[in-house]
């Protein structure tokens, strides 16, 4: 009993000197891989933001581009809808129903 009392302590101390010793270890490379990683996301903003400027110049362009559209559609549309407009008109001059 004797041997018990002293063997298992001394046990749980070697164990929970090797666990401190470990996290130590993972703590140290988890620091070193988020200092990594926070200098690719660095890299990845900076290269982002001199991609501003061609970004602003595509969304500008695509506005342009869908106003322009946003016309021709509009005066598309009118235009068939004048002239559906008048054949009812003649239509119904003609006394025949619209």
């Amino acid at each position: 009993m004797d041997f018990l009392n002293l063997f298992l302590p001394t046990c749980l101390y070697i164990v929970v000197i090797i666990l401190v010793i470990v996290l130590i270890v993972l703590g140290i490379k988890a620091i070193e891989t988020l200092d990594r990683v926070n200098k690719i996301a660095g890299d990845v903003e900076k290269k982002l933001s001199s991609l501003n400027g061609f970004f602003s110049i595509i969304d500008l362009f695509t506005d342009k581009v869908s106003m322009v559209s946003d016309a021709i559609i509009t005066a598309v549309s009118n235009t068939i809808s004048k002239l559906f407009i008048r054949k009812r008109k003649e239509n119904d001059e003609n006394g025949k129903e619209a």
